[in-house]
């Protein structure tokens, strides 16, 4: 019996998102917990798994907050690091007229970064049924031995590898690096979540049907979801394909952390299915749960303290029916 359902490493961070605007007009900042991993942990442990999380933030105040928030949801801090010399990363977070987000990190260096093979935790990787990732722990040399190391030692204690690319190109040297370590993470998961972007960009393919078979071809990952954003998510099992549309809601406020709760979702799912011979029926059930939690997170701010509960994910769905 391991310890831990699902366990993550990556950036823990504060995500600086827009909340009106001064009586002198200037934008208003709200200082959200944040970081994709550690929000796929939050909807994982809303939904009653158990999670624990490897990463490093400043010994100051927002790393101190952080670590405060995982205690309060209840994601476990064993693996989590305080780095006395390098602050807490911070991300700003702005809408752009499109609807999409832009990003702007403060990042150089940013305690996340700093996390060292001497430093992971290996109890955790050695208890976990799901190892959990994403590729801006592998922008910079060593994060990037420690995720290996971590996916190494993961991978020997028998656990799934999941994998999210959650490009950020600002964030890398050039995209020529983050492609060859993305596809670094392409070869070690069994379950890849992908966005729409993200896989057109990667395959070169705008056809998602193709993309997906290229990914399968070359890679042979059991299970491939791609989100699409406000057109809906896909999900591949070898040769079965499913495809649900989204819950669009009019009180949307913004879509920071909507694809990791949609993960979170799909992890908490594939801990009850399993991800190999899923049927199209499994495959449904999973996106169209994912879809309704991700429509609800878009309609608070931030993500990580506000995840939605079972009770609310299941009214949504009922909506529909």
């Amino acid at each position: 019996m391991k310890k831990y359902d699902v366990v993550a490493l990556g950036e823990l961070l504060i995500d600086f998102t827009q909340n009106g605007t001064s009586a002198q007009g200037n934008p208003l900042f709200e200082a959200n917990p944040g970081g994709a991993p550690c929000n796929v942990l939050a909807m994982l442990k809303k939904l009653g798994n158990r999670t624990g999380f490897i990463g490093k933030v400043g010994k100051d105040g927002f790393g101190r907050q952080l670590k405060d928030v995982l205690l309060e949801t209840g994601i476990g801090t064993e693996g989590l690091c305080m780095d006395d010399t390098v602050h807490t990363t911070l991300a700003i977070v702005q809408n752009k007229k499109d609807g999409d987000r832009d990003f702007s990190f403060y990042r150089k260096p940013g305690a996340d970064m700093m996390l060292t093979v001497d430093e992971l935790n290996q109890e955790l990787l050695k208890n976990c049924r799901i190892f959990h990732f994403g590729s801006l722990s592998m922008t910079d040399e060593g994060v990037r031995n420690a995720t290996k190391r971590a996916i190494e030692m993961a991978k020997e204690a028998g656990a799934w590898i999941s994998f999210d690319p959650n490009l950020r190109p600002p964030l890398w040297e050039s995209l020529d690096v983050a492609r060859e370590q993305i596809c670094y993470g392409l070869k070690q998961c069994q379950i890849l979540k992908i966005s729409d972007d993200e896989i057109t960009w990667f395959t070169g393919k705008n056809d998602y049907g193709e993309a997906v078979a290229m990914l399968q071809e070359e890679y042979h990952i059991p299970l491939i979801l791609v989100s699409l954003g406000k057109e809906g998510s896909l999900a591949y099992c070898g040769k079965v394909f499913a495809f649900v549309k989204p819950f669009l809601q009019a009180g949307t406020i913004e879509t920071t952390g909507a694809g990791d709760t949609f993960m979170g979702c799909i992890l908490h799912q594939v801990l009850q299915k399993g991800y190999e011979n899923l049927s199209e029926a499994d495959l449904t059930e999973m996106l169209t749960f994912a879809n309704a939690a991700a429509s609800i997170v878009t309609t608070r701010r931030g993500a990580l303290r506000v995840m939605p509960s079972r009770e609310e994910i299941e009214k949504l769905k009922g909506r529909r029916r």
